[in-house]
């Protein structure tokens, strides 16, 4: 592996850490303060991927019974997002976890020299939370969330601006995630990707993505 990439790069949700059943929690925490009927565990894993606000967005949507303009459109939208913030900040660590061999696999990676980075559309405050609920933080050399740069993904900008950090070229770096948007944020970048299939692909398979392999865990990033 560290003689095939010099820099792997990580999505976070479904790909890292399983964190859908805390978001799911903070959302009916939060619509529940606004007397709204409370949303399901797998609209909220088909909801997972353009960052935790839009998230929210498609749940006020749903439960208001509006479309999502009218939710963006709203006065309220601010105050209703200052106290899911509250709601999700306390929910970190409490019911999410690591996948399977994901410590193992990146500590072996950082003893081989290989750079590391989280790529993720989670706004920074709970990549930071979730990251080190999970002791994950000290492994990585960068991380880009989802108000870093002035885009997202698959914006290309994360990956890139990890590739000059690092100053490792495109050839020598590899994207791992679980999702279509991850699959096309590499191929936009004109990075390898690897895709898990465990994790929030918005209810498709992720073969469909046509990623350059899947792989059952990220053990298999060590062979």
């Amino acid at each position: 592996m560290s003689q095939t990439f010099d820099l792997v790069m990580f999505d976070l949700d479904g790909t890292l850490i399983e964190t859908a059943p805390e978001i799911c929690d903070a959302v009916n925490d939060t619509l529940r303060r606004f007397d709204l009927p409370e949303v399901t565990q797998q609209q909220v894993n088909d909801w997972i991927g353009h960052g935790t606000r839009e998230l929210l967005i498609q749940a006020l949507a749903y439960s208001g019974k509006t479309d999502v303009a009218a939710v963006r459109a709203s006065d309220s939208l601010a105050l209703i997002a200052a106290e899911f913030d509250q709601h999700y900040q306390r929910r970190c660590g409490t019911r999410s976890h690591l996948y399977p061999q994901v410590l193992e696999a990146l500590t072996a990676l950082r003893a081989r020299g290989v750079k590391l980075a989280v790529v993720t559309n989670k706004e920074g405050r709970y990549t930071a939370t979730v990251l080190n609920a999970h002791q994950l933080m000290p492994l990585f050399d960068r991380v880009v969330s989802g108000d870093t740069m002035p885009t997202k993904k698959p914006d290309p900008a994360g990956i890139h601006s990890c590739l000059a950090a690092f100053d490792v070229p495109s050839h020598r770096a590899l994207f791992v995630g679980d999702s279509s948007i991850d699959v096309a944020t590499a191929r936009n970048a004109g990075v390898a990707v690897w895709a898990l299939p465990y994790g929030y692909n918005m209810g498709q398979p992720i073969q469909a993505c046509a990623p350059d392999r899947v792989i059952e865990d990220c053990s298999e990033l060590l062979h």
